[in-house]
């Protein structure tokens, strides 16, 4: 599907290579931030981040619950920033994610775990930055200089670092041998032909993206790139969430596009898909043997990072069939710093 036209089509053909890259870069780090985490293991995780990378931070609650049973939670920024109120986070575990490290209200957090005792991790691009030097512990995403205000590689390398951290933290093969094959894979998603949904998104001015489990954060992150690239509002919800009173929303006149999970949520998500249909609702599935197509499935964490891999593809080439320039986003700069 990528013809490399754009900014953001480069990037997101660099992000299989940057991935890979990771397997050396992050083997160190990784390991003794594991090691501490074994040592003193947390009762709780905090995390904490903006736009993209607190959708990371909402894969990382994903991951951490399902395979570990720690509980996650997102902090409030403005908790430290505006209102100075320490947290009681002693012995526990900060990750606080970030492109840039420099949004300031991100930097206060770190810093006011950190003087409360936590162990704070910084899921970084820059290495260099501010809240890279404050935090204790630095997790390089190493994905390069990213041109394009709509981040892109920089998530699937965030998405990737929190799925190599969760394999050496549990031990669990599986994890380590989908991580070890994403590379291929993400290739492979980006290549895809979506365009079964341009007609439908490039006549609407309003959608909802959804997805449960591993695809929450992937149904939240489509949400955000269909704003910054495609000019559409879109809100992203949980399957279940869905049902609790947004289901009002169901027109033929807004669509859906349903971001499938791989795992024991499928069910219930290919559940409401049909209710959708029943409704009229024009439902755009990506999943095995569904509207838009996917990888073969291996790994339901590994499939929904490359599932975003493949919304990427699709919402460069949405943009350009709507006459946006997805490289420079209204309004929007690449580094944002909120107090």
């Amino acid at each position: 599907m990528l013809k490399h036209t754009s900014r953001m089509a480069q990037e997101i053909a660099a992000a299989p290579a940057v991935v890979a890259r990771q397997a050396a870069d992050l083997a160190r780090p990784i390991g003794d931030l594991v090691a501490r985490l074994r040592s003193r293991p947390p009762r709780v995780v905090v995390t904490c981040g903006r736009g993209s990378s607190a959708h990371a931070a909402t894969f990382a609650k994903h991951l951490f619950e399902r395979y570990l049973g720690i509980p996650v939670a997102a902090a409030a920024p403005s908790i430290a920033s505006i209102y100075r109120q320490p947290l009681h986070l002693k012995d526990q575990l900060c990750l606080i994610v970030s492109q840039s490290g420099e949004s300031h209200d991100l930097i206060a957090m770190a810093e006011g775990a950190k003087a409360s005792g936590a162990l704070t991790v910084a899921v970084v691009n820059a290495v260099g930055s501010p809240l890279a030097a404050t935090c204790d512990v630095v997790v390089p995403i190493g994905a390069g200089p990213e041109l394009s205000v709509a981040a892109t590689k920089t998530f699937v390398a965030t998405l990737a670092a929190l799925l190599r951290l969760t394999a050496v933290w549990t031990g669990e093969p599986a994890h380590a041998a989908a991580v070890a094959g994403l590379p291929d894979r993400l290739a492979a998603a980006a290549a895809l032909d979506w365009s079964g949904a341009v007609a439908p998104l490039r006549a609407t001015d309003t959608l909802v993206t959804i997805g449960r489990g591993p695809t929450l954060a992937i149904a939240r992150e489509a949400a955000l790139k269909l704003k910054e690239t495609c000019n559409l509002h879109a809100e992203a919800f949980s399957s279940a969430e869905f049902r609790h009173g947004p289901v009002a929303l169901a027109s033929p006149r807004r669509p859906v596009l349903v971001l499938m999970p791989t795992d024991a949520c499928a069910p219930g998500v290919h559940k409401l898909a049909a209710d959708l249909h029943q409704l009229h609702t024009p439902t755009l599935v990506a999943g095995p043997d569904a509207t838009l197509p996917v990888v073969r499935p291996e790994h339901p964490e590994a499939d929904a990072v490359c599932l975003i891999q493949s919304f990427y593809a699709f919402a460069e080439q949405l943009a350009r069939q709507r006459g946006i320039d997805a490289d420079h986003p209204r309004n929007l700069q690449k580094v944002t710093r909120t107090q």
